[in-house]
């Protein structure tokens, strides 16, 4: 190369260079890339079976597979695996594909067959991770793989019997002694659909033990009566039983599919799901054995310890168990699946699983569940439009779009708590009516009025609150668009009334999200004049000591200028208590007290009421300006909360975040807000002037919050001591591991003194500082939980002295009260919503997934004693039912 040659031969000068670079950086980036190994694109394209037509593409991928050099049989089984576990639509297919594998090769012979089926090889790693899933209970994947196992029967691939044997190691779960329920459901689950997949063929086996199954299920589902009760999606006061018109359990459906199946020799199953491995040939025993399947034992449960329940510290179990799950059904059997036939029982477990699987990704999730009719028998569900009509006709012909909200509304609607957070659901509706708006957008209309109807008939409270978000959200993201008048006849309803009710709060959740005036026009006239649908106020503060012609105005005033003027919170103090003395010293005053504490926190929320940042930095700049206030007596605190309530009356959500603030920075405590509610219950005209012994939504709020702060704070102290027991019984053993020194420290400090092996919590400070705070904070646990009965004791079943008297308690607990609910009052529809709380209250769970219900068992003898005091010995129906439901909420009640 010449490096002298001019630079004018280079008509574009840096041109060069500049190519040069690009090349470069090309080449750079190429090197960069990751290229995929063959083993990872044999993997993925396992995984994604069936893009275009799994059947077609069957037979080419099974050559792939036999034609991949080096041939690994774990990443074939680890592709399946993750296919099966996280692609459950998909089972039947890679059962077919297996059953491909599993056919010798040309040129095998029998006895090699036996040993060296490329099938065999791939079935005996899967079940390694099998059994992995298994070790960790994670049972949604153990069940996925059942399906596979039972797919893989029927296409002759296992064997019957050792098929039976695994259904029936899941069965003997159901038989072990208290068993919980979550566990019971999950290994029943295993077994019923095994079965309802693989039945046909074990039907047909003299091994086979369906009936003893079936007969250990129903004597499982036989003895969880009690909590169905509790869990039912509709609400019933006066009558125990189970079965609901609107509504399914899913063992006692599984059962109905069972027995129904069982008595007809599983004929209806195999026109239920896909079956594709039954167009291959039938295995030649002889020369492809079927594959055995090792017996198995389900690892026991394991024990959570999350202990230290007693004010020693002392460690002791607090059991999670799950509850019964109530589908609640809004379309007849016509337009989606009956879940009492085998294709809608399975339809509806795909389409949970699918929901539960893909929460990481909304859209990803939204996709397949409209795609899902590509994946089942061919007429199940209705084509789209312009879609060629199928080959045959199942004769089910379901609306897939209704199907799906049906399911997805169904999991939002279970009881106590939703399988996921409501947001999820919320948003996945979302993103359905966004992929397929002509079509979804329909589903979702008929769900929501469907609802509506449902709230006159005993929906339960917690799922109407949760109707109201979901309906509020969905206004939100499709422009507040409702046929409003579809509603205006309820308007002559009871003010109280569960339909007037959902309005009221609907539209308060909407304004929420939005602004008063847009929600407001989106309402027809006769809603936006009535007062009990929408306020005729925009939801704000409301300063009492505003007015210049308020009596105490100047005092207000005063006190303002100093919280303005960011004055400190001791000179602040300073000039209440000179006001309080000018007040006492007027004469004109009864309760001066009551009164300064009334004006300072109006003063104190005024200067924050601009934003949530105002709100904070007000509290905490003069935290000990409402330390002073609320002193240590509980008139104090309850002034405080009542002042709160006063200023926010126009805004409720504000009333709810600044009692959490307050017991966040521990001005008062969740026994006072508790003690508070009750003292201040009216239903949902609280506030309003209506003072009858009754709870609504807004109540229940509150009482939710106190308790979560409660039960909040005694889990970190827990935490705490457990983890500086444990730093403590380390050092103990790091002393007996080295003869009486600390080797930890002995390094660090050549004179260390020892540490004595028998040293105890009490010397360890840390750890004593850390106990004292746990008792204290399990005993407020405790009170508020107390207090929170009692609460309840005195809106349902007052003792007969009682100063305020509810007479609707004990009616509205009768069939025939019921049956003439259409003449109920205001009052009548409170009692009844309280009652649906203080149900809730006894099996919910808090946001923070803990529920109350372990925390009453550890309690029980000491909460029933105190709550329930003054009902003892009551025979009144209204007390009778009320510990009737605390003793199915804490398992005394069978």
């Amino acid at each position: 190369m010449s490096y002298d040659r001019p630079h004018y031969d280079r008509p574009h000068r840096g041109g060069g260079n500049r190519r040069r670079y690009k090349d470069d950086y090309d080449a750079h980036d190429r090197r960069r890339e990751s290229f995929e190994s063959p083993e990872q694109i044999l993997k993925n394209t396992i995984i994604k079976l069936g893009e275009v037509d799994p059947i077609q593409e069957l037979p080419r991928l099974a050559k792939q597979i036999r034609e991949q050099v080096p041939l690994s049989v774990s990443v074939i089984s680890e592709g399946i695996r993750i296919a099966v576990t996280e692609q459950p639509y998909k089972i039947p297919y890679y059962a077919a594909l297996l059953r491909l594998l599993h056919d010798p090769t040309e040129g095998e012979n029998a006895e090699s067959s036996t040993s060296s089926s490329l099938g065999k090889q791939v079935l005996e790693d899967f079940w390694k991770g099998f059994q992995g899933y298994l070790d960790k209970l994670a049972w949604r994947d153990v069940r996925q793989c059942i399906h596979f196992f039972a797919h893989l029967t029927v296409a002759q691939v296992i064997s019957i019997e050792s098929m039976s044997a695994l259904l029936q190691s899941f069965a003997a779960v159901l038989d072990e002694f208290g068993v919980s329920y979550g566990r019971g459901r999950n290994a029943a689950l295993c077994a019923i659909e095994g079965l309802i997949i693989s039945g046909a063929v074990m039907a047909k086996s003299s091994s086979s033990n369906t009936t003893e199954i079936i007969k250990t299920v129903q004597n499982y589902n036989d003895s969880i009566y009690s909590p169905k009760l509790l869990v039912q999606p509709a609400m019933s006061l006066f009558t125990e039983s189970r079965s609901l018109e609107n509504a399914d359990e899913v063992l006692d459906t599984g059962l109905v599919v069972l027995k129904s199946l069982d008595s007809s020799e599983f004929v209806e199953a195999s026109e239920s799901f896909p079956q594709p491995y039954l167009d291959f040939p039938d295995l030649d025993p002889t020369v492809s054995a079927p594959f055995e399947l090792p017996a198995i034992l389900v690892p026991p449960e394991v024990i959570e310890l999350d202990g230290l329940a007693t004010d020693a510290g002392e460690d002791a179990q607090v059991k999670k168990e799950d509850w019964p799950q109530y589908f609640f059904h809004m379309f007849d059997n016509e337009t989606t699946p009956d879940p009492a036939t085998p294709a809608g029982f399975l339809v509806r477990s795909q389409i949970l699983d699918t929901i539960d699987i893909f929460e990481v990704n909304r859209k990803e999730c939204a996709r397949l569940l409209l795609e899902y009719p590509k994946w089942c028998v061919p007429g199940t569900f209705k084509p789209k439009p312009g879609a060629p009509e199928p080959e045959f006709e199942s004769g089910k012909n379901w609306q897939l779009e209704s199907t799906v909200i049906e399911t997805v509304l169904g999991s939002l609607y279970l009881l106590p708590e939703s399988t996921h957070k409501t947001v999820y659901h919320i948003a996945l509706i979302t993103e359905l009516c966004k992929l397929s708006p002509s079509t979804v957008g329909p589903a979702v209309g008929k769900s929501i009025r469907r609802l509506y109807t449902a709230l006159g008939d005993g929906f339960d409270v917690e799922n109407a609150r949760r109707f109201a978000e979901w309906f509020a959200v969905h206004m939100s993201n499709f422009g507040f668009q409702w046929v409003w008048k579809e509603w205006l006849p309820d308007l002559e309803l009871s003010e109280q009334h569960p339909k007037r009710t959902f309005i009221r709060r609907a539209l308060e959740f909407e304004i929420r999200l939005s602004y008063h005036d847009r929600v407001l026009k989106t309402l027809p006239e006769p809603m936006q004049n009535d007062t009990g649908v929408i306020s005729d106020q925009t939801p704000g503060p409301a300063f009492e000591y505003e007015d210049p012609t308020h009596p105490h105005y100047d005092t207000a005033q005063s006190i303002l200028s100093l919280l303005r003027g960011r004055s400190k919170a001791n000179e602040v103090l300073s000039h209440i208590e000179s006001l309080k003395t000018t007040l006492e010293s007027s004469g004109t005053h009864l309760h001066v007290d009551n009164t300064i504490r009334s004006i300072s926190i109006h003063c104190l929320l005024s200067i924050g009421s601009r934003s949530f940042s105002h709100l904070l930095n007000a509290i905490e700049r003069y935290l000990p300006l409402l330390r002073g206030l609320a002193g240590t007596d509980a008139e104090s605190k309850q002034d405080i909360l009542s002042a709160v309530a006063s200023f926010w009356r126009l805004n409720r959500q504000m009333v709810n975040i600044v009692f959490d603030k307050l017991m966040q920075y521990q001005i008062v405590d969740p026994t006072d807000v508790v003690g508070w509610t009750f003292e201040n219950v009216g239903g949902d005209a609280h506030l309003s002037g209506m003072r009858p012994m009754s709870l609504s939504a807004f109540e229940w709020d509150l009482l939710k919050g106190a308790l979560d702060k409660a039960n909040g704070r005694v889990m970190v102290a827990r935490r705490k001591v457990a983890a500086l027991r444990k730093e403590h019984d380390d050092s103990v053993a790091r002393v007996k591991a080295s003869g009486g020194a600390d080797v930890g420290s002995i390094e660090m400090d050549a004179d260390v003194k020892p540490f004595k092996q028998d040293d105890s919590a009490s010397e360890n400070p840390q750890l004593t500082v850390a106990l004292k705070a746990f008792a204290s904070l399990t005993r407020e646990q405790k009170g508020a939980l107390a207090r929170t009965i009692e609460g309840f004791v005195s809106c349902l079943a007052p003792s007969p002295s009682a100063g305020r008297q509810n007479p609707h308690a004990e009616t509205v607990i009768t069939e025939l009260a019921w049956e003439t609910r259409v003449a109920w009052t205001a009052d009548e529809w409170n009692t009844w919503e309280t009652w649906g709380w203080y149900r809730h209250f006894c099996r919910t769970a808090s946001i923070s997934e803990r529920l109350y219900s372990p925390y009453l068992r550890n309690y029980q003898e000491t909460l029933g004693t105190v709550g329930f005091a003054k009902i003892e010995g009551s025979t009144s129906p209204a007390a009778k039912l009320m510990k009737k439901t605390w003793g199915m909420a804490t398992g005394q009640e069978s």
